[in-house]
């Protein structure tokens, strides 16, 4: 549920329609702001949460292991998680990254901050150069190394470079997985090829 914009009567009525539907678990987002943005009542995920939990939702919120595209700092990053955990939310699920050391490193920051809830790692295969391109610059997820060597390697071979990306993410899932990380979230964009890779690559590595 994102709140850019809102109003608290528009987001009272979002709440009834999900109790009727029977949702219990609501993820908190700011929202990307539209063209012509103007004001609502909740200017950040933190000023929603509170509003959600008090009726009687499990709350999640986001993360940025490299930091809010909007926030340059690591530890204001960090200060805005914890203030989203004090608001009441209850879980929370990472942006997209490509580099594992770097939610590792974000994840020791935000233990030493006191984030004390589960933190979901978000993993996107990328499928394309032009979905990678569009990522780095909307989320500000750096590029490894071995990744760029997948894009040099594979730039006229589509099909190649996509099943590169999948195979990617699933290393990523895999590793994460063994470093013990308290969920895993895959943004599979409504691909079944992606869920399904995936799937088989953690159930691989549990075995083995």
């Amino acid at each position: 549920l994102t709140c850019a914009g809102a109003s608290r009567q528009s987001i009272s009525t979002a709440i009834a329609d999900m109790k009727d539907r029977g949702i219990r678990n609501v993820l908190a987002l700011r929202g990307d702001l539209p063209e012509g943005y103007e004001p609502g009542d909740f200017r950040y995920a933190k000023d929603l949460i509170p509003v959600l939990a008090d009726a009687g939702f499990c709350v999640g919120a986001a993360a940025y292991p490299e930091g809010h595209i909007d926030c340059d700092s690591l530890r204001l990053n960090v200060e805005h998680l914890r203030q989203k955990q004090d608001a009441g939310a209850s879980f929370l699920v990472t942006q997209l990254f490509f580099d594992n050391d770097c939610f590792y490193r974000f994840r020791e920051g935000a233990e030493a901050a006191g984030i004390t809830v589960p933190i979901t790692a978000g993993i996107m295969p990328f499928m394309s150069k032009a979905q990678i391109q569009r990522m780095v610059f909307m989320c500000g997820a750096s590029l490894p190394s071995p990744i760029i060597k997948l894009l040099a390697r594979y730039e006229d071979d589509p099909a190649s470079l996509r099943q590169a990306g999948i195979e990617y993410a699933c290393r990523q899932l895999t590793d994460l997985q063994a470093h013990g990380v308290e969920g895993l979230h895959v943004y599979t964009m409504n691909n079944p090829e992606i869920a399904r890779a995936a799937s088989c690559a953690l159930k691989v590595a549990l075995v083995s």
